[in-house]
C-alpha cells in the first residue's frame, strides 16, 4: 500500500499550541462576575429523598443560590432516545452519586463547603448493582412510571421497544434468514461471555460556563456534540433553538463521554437562579460518577458445519446501562448489530437489552457497542475452530465477506478486503511458521488473532461547511466538527487546502459556536474525515470554481473546472489578482435514509480492524505478558499519515488496558474504584515488548480521495487476539475481561478445559 500525505502540512496544526500551554479549553475560560458551582450527590446507591434542607447552605457569605429537586425547573429530564434523567434527583436517587442539590458561589472553596451544609434524610431502598440483581422477578423498580421516550424508524430486519420489561428501559433485536437452518448444522456451539467497564478517563473534566442574558443561553462546554446539544438544552429550558447558543474551544479528551448532557444542565439552572454565568467544573472523581462504558454478558449460540462453514448466529446481548437511559439504545443497535462479525450467514438473530442497575449510567465509548461485540465473537470463533481441529486463521478466511457483498441484506457493501489485513497481520507475527509456534508453546508462549468490524454509525449524521475567502485572500473553514485531540480540525484544514492549492497554513479553522458556523451532527463514529469532509470539499470545490469565473471574467480566458479534487490548477498569484473579492461557499452532506437498511441508513462506510498478539503465559502466577502486538486497519486513504497512526497506537493500547487490567468495580452498592487513583490503567510496564501498527490505504473509502473513518478498529481486536493467544499458550480459555491473574490461574486449575462449550447437534 502507498503512503502519501494530502494537503502541504503534514504536521497538525494545534501542536505549537498545545505543547506551549497556549491551547484554549473550556476548563481555561472565565468570564466576569463568574460563580462557581459545587454539587452534593447521594451517598446510597438507591434511596428514596425524604427531606432537603439546605437552609445552612444558603446563609452562608459568599452563597449565591442552591437548588434542591424540589424547585420544578430541576426536575426537567433529558436523554438520547429515552428523557428520564432529571437534573437533580427529586424523590428518588437512583445510584451513588446521582446529583440531589447544587450550591452556585463566589468561588469554588465557598461553594465546596457549603455543600456539605446540606441536609437530607435518606430511606434506603435495595440497591441493584447488577443486571442479575435487576431482572429477578421479585427485584424493585428503579422507575414506578415509566419515563416517556421514543424508538427510531428501522429498516429491514431491526425493530426497537421502549421499556419491554421491567428495569429494562430498551431492547433491541435484528434478524435475517430462516432459523431452520439450524437443524441442519453438524454442531451448535453455546458459549456466554462476560464484558467489564471501563472508565473513559478523558484528562479534561467534564465542564460548563453558563450565562443567561435577556432570556438567551450561552454555554461553552467540552462537548463533543455541540448542536444536538443545543437542540436538547432548547428542549430542557423550553427556548427556541436560535436562543441557546453552544460554544466549544479544544476538547481534552472525551473518547464517547462527552455527547449529551453533563454538567450543562446545573451550571445553566443557577446561572437562571442568579443571573450571574456559572461554571460548573467537576472533579475527576465526579467524573467516575457520571459516565462509564457499558458492561456486558453475551451469550452466542453459533450453528456451523464441520468443515468450518458458519450457518447461523443466535445473540444475547445484555448491557449494564446504569440508573439511566443515556445513549444506551444507540450502543444497544450496535451491539447486536455488529455481532455477527464481518462473516457470512445463512441465519441471524441478534438481540441486546438495556438494564437499569442503581451505579453510575453507561454511554458512548470507542467503537461503542462494538467492543462488547468483537470480544465474545472473535473469542468464539476461535474456539470452534479448536472444536473443530481447524486453524483459526483458515476458520475466518473461509467465512469473511467479499469486498463488495453487501454486510447485511439491504446495507451497503464492505469497503475493503478483509483477508488482505488479516494476512498482513498474520505475516507479522510468523503465524504461519509452524515449528516456531511449537517451539513458543514450549515456553508458554502463544500467538492469536482477531478481526473487528463496525459501522460508520450514529444515524444520517447531516454534515455542513463552509469555505470563505475574504477581500485580504485569506480563507476561512467553518464547520461543526470538534476538536477532541485527534487532529481533525488539521485533517479538515488539509483537505480544503489541497483542493484550492494553497498552504494549510493559509487556512483559519473557526471556532466552534452554534450561532455562526454550519450545522453538523455530532463529532463521533470516527466520522468526520468522511461525512464532514465531503461537505468540506464540495464547499472548496465550490469557492475554487467561484475564483476561476472570477479569473475569467477579468482577463478572457476561460479556465474551467472539471471539479476533481486533483484538479487545483489555480495561478499561484490568484489572491493578489482577486485583491478585495468575497467568495463563499457552503457545502453539505448526509446519509440518504433507506427504509430497506436495517439501521434505516445504508452505512456510509465501514471501519475493520486485524489484530494479533504473541504473550507469555505465567502458569504459576497467571500473569499474562504481551511480547508482541500487531493492529492493522485500513484508512481507505490517509489525510495524515501522523495521525492516522496516532490514532492507531492510541486504540491499540486502550484495547489492551481493556484486556488485562482496567475494569470498574463496585463494593456494597457503591464504586470502589471512585477516582484516579484506586482506578488502574496502563503504565509503561504493562506495555508490549514490540507494538507493530499497520495502516493499509486500500482506496476504497466515500471520504474525499478515498478516505474512510479511522481510530476505533484497532481497538476491538486485541482484547480477543490476547485471549486466543492464551488458549494458543497454555490451552486455557478465559471468557471473562480483563484477563487478570486470577482468572487465567482458574482457567489453568480447570485443565484447560474450555466453559460452555456445546454439544454436536
Amino acid at each position: 500500500m502507498t503512503t502519501r500525505t494530502v494537503g502541504t502540512a503534514p504536521v497538525r496544526t494545534d501542536a505549537l499550541a498545545k505543547v506551549a500551554g497556549a491551547a484554549l479549553y473550556t476548563v481555561d475560560i472565565t468570564v466576569p462576575g463568574m460563580l462557581h458551582a459545587a454539587a452534593l450527590r447521594s451517598p446510597y446507591p438507591h434511596a428514596r429523598i425524604v427531606r432537603v434542607d439546605a437552609e445552612r447552605a444558603r446563609r452562608q457569605p459568599g452563597v449565591l443560590a442552591v437548588v434542591t429537586g424540589a424547585d420544578p425547573a430541576a426536575q426537567r429530564t433529558y436523554g438520547w432516545y429515552i428523557k428520564d434523567q432529571p437534573i437533580l434527583a427529586g424523590d428518588k436517587a437512583r445510584y451513588a452519586g446521582d446529583i440531589v442539590s447544587a450550591v452556585a458561589a463566589e468561588d469554588p472553596a465557598t461553594a465546596m463547603a457549603a455543600v456539605e451544609l446540606i441536609d437530607v434524610d435518606y430511606e434506603p431502598l435495595e440497591p441493584l448493582s447488577d443486571v442479575e440483581s435487576a431482572l429477578r422477578g421479585d427485584a424493585p423498580a428503579l422507575f414506578e412510571e415509566r419515563p416517556a421516550g421514543t424508538t427510531p424508524r428501522y429498516g429491514r430486519g431491526a425493530s426497537g421497544w421502549i421499556h419491554p420489561d421491567k428495569n429494562v428501559c430498551y431492547r433491541f433485536r435484528y434478524h435475517t434468514g430462516d432459523a431452520t437452518v439450524m437443524s441442519s448444522c453438524d454442531h451448535v456451539f453455546d458459549d456466554s461471555f462476560s464484558f467489564s467497564a471501563m472508565q473513559h478517563y478523558h484528562l479534561e473534566p467534564f465542564v460548563s460556563l453558563a450565562s443567561v442574558t435577556d432570556g438567551v443561553i450561552d454555554v461553552w462546554s467540552s462537548n463533543q456534540s455541540p448542536f444536538s446539544l443545543r437542540r436538547e438544552l432548547a428542549r430542557l429550558f423550553d427556548r427556541d433553538e436560535d436562543r441557546v447558543r453552544v460554544h466549544v474551544p479544544l476538547v481534552g479528551g472525551a473518547f464517547g463521554a462527552k455527547n449529551g448532557c453533563k454538567a450543562e444542565p446545573v451550571a445553566i439552572l443557577l446561572a437562571m437562579q442568579t443571573g450571574r454565568p456559572v461554571r460548573f467544573c467537576m472533579t475527576a472523581a465526579e467524573g467516575f460518577l457520571t459516565q462509564r462504558q457499558h458492561s456486558a454478558t453475551l451469550r452466542l449460540r453459533t450453528g456451523v458445519m464441520a468443515d468450518g462453514t458458519l450457518i447461523g448466529r443466535d445473540c444475547e446481548v445484555l448491557l449494564d446501562a446504569g440508573a439511566y437511559a443515556d445513549a444506551s439504545p444507540l450502543v444497544a443497535e450496535k451491539a447486536a448489530y455488529r455481532a455477527p462479525g464481518p462473516y457470512r450467514w445463512q441465519y441471524v438473530d441478534a438481540a441486546a437489552s438495556c438494564v437499569l442497575t442503581t451505579t453510575t449510567p453507561a454511554g458512548p465509548f470507542r467503537g461503542f457497542g462494538a467492543p462488547q461485540a468483537a470480544w465474545a465473537s472473535e473469542s468464539q470463533l476461535d474456539m470452534i475452530a479448536h472444536r473443530l481441529g481447524i486453524d483459526p486463521y483458515d476458520l475466518r478466511v473461509k467465512n469473511l465477506r467479499e469486498l463488495g457483498e453487501p454486510y447485511m441484506p439491504g446495507d451497503s457493501a464492505v469497503d475493503s478486503d478483509l483477508r488482505s489485513g488479516l494476512a498482513a497481520v498474520a505475516e507479522a507475527l510468523h503465524y504461519h511458521d509452524r515449528p516456531r509456534r511449537e517451539a513458543l508453546r514450549t515456553q508458554g508462549r502463544g500467538l492469536g488473532l482477531a478481526i473487528g468490524f463496525k459501522d460508520s454509525g450514529g444515524g444520517s449524521k447531516p454534515a455542513s461547511a463552509r469555505v470563505t475567502v475574504d477581500g485580504d485572500g485569506h480563507v476561512t473553514l467553518r464547520c461543526g466538527t470538534v476538536e477532541l485531540g485527534q487532529g481533525a480540525h488539521t485533517a479538515l484544514r488539509q483537505i480544503a487546502a489541497e483542493i484550492l492549492g494553497i498552504p494549510v497554513d493559509g487556512i483559519d479553522y473557526a471556532p466552534v459556536d452554534t450561532a455562526s458556523v454550519p450545522f453538523d451532527q455530532g463529532t463521533y463514529a470516527s466520522s468526520s474525515s468522511a461525512v464532514m469532509a465531503r461537505a468540506v470539499a464540495e464547499a472548496a470545490i465550490d469557492v475554487r470554481r467561484q475564483v476561476r469565473q472570477a479569473l475569467t471574467h477579468r482577463d478572457g480566458k476561460a479556465l474551467g473546472d472539471r471539479g476533481r479534487h486533483e484538479d487545483h490548477a489555480l495561478p499561484q498569484d490568484w489572491r493578489r489578482l482577486l485583491a478585495g473579492q468575497v467568495f463563499d461557499a457552503s457545502g453539505h452532506f448526509e446519509v440518504t435514509p433507506d427504509a430497506d437498511a436495517p439501521l434505516g441508513e445504508k452505512c456510509f462506510f465501514w471501519e475493520p480492524g486485524w489484530g494479533g498478539a504473541e504473550v507469555e503465559v505465567d502458569s504459576e502466577t497467571g500473569r499474562v505478558r504481551v511480547r508482541r502486538l500487531v493492529v492493522c486497519g485500513d484508512a481507505g486513504r490517509m489525510i495524515n499519515p501522523e495521525l492516522c497512526h496516532g490514532q492507531e497506537s492510541g486504540s491499540a493500547i486502550m484495547g489492551l488496558a481493556q484486556a488485562l487490567v482496567e475494569h470498574r468495580m463496585y463494593a456494597h452498592g457503591a464504586l470502589a474504584t471512585h477516582d484516579p487513583l484506586s482506578y488502574r490503567v496502563t503504565t509503561f510496564t504493562d506495555l508490549p515488548d514490540e507494538l507493530d501498527l499497520m495502516v493499509q490505504e486500500q482506496g476504497h473509502g466515500p471520504g474525499p480521495f478515498g478516505a474512510k473513518g479511522y481510530g476505533e478498529g484497532g481497538m476491538l481486536v486485541v482484547a480477543a487476539a490476547i485471549a486466543n493467544a492464551v488458549q494458543d499458550a497454555v490451552g486455557a480459555r478465559v471468557t471473562d475481561l480483563p484477563l487478570t491473574p486470577e482468572r487465567v490461574l482458574h482457567a489453568l486449575d480447570q485443565g484447560g478445559s474450555e466453559p460452555s462449550a456445546g454439544a454436536a447437534g
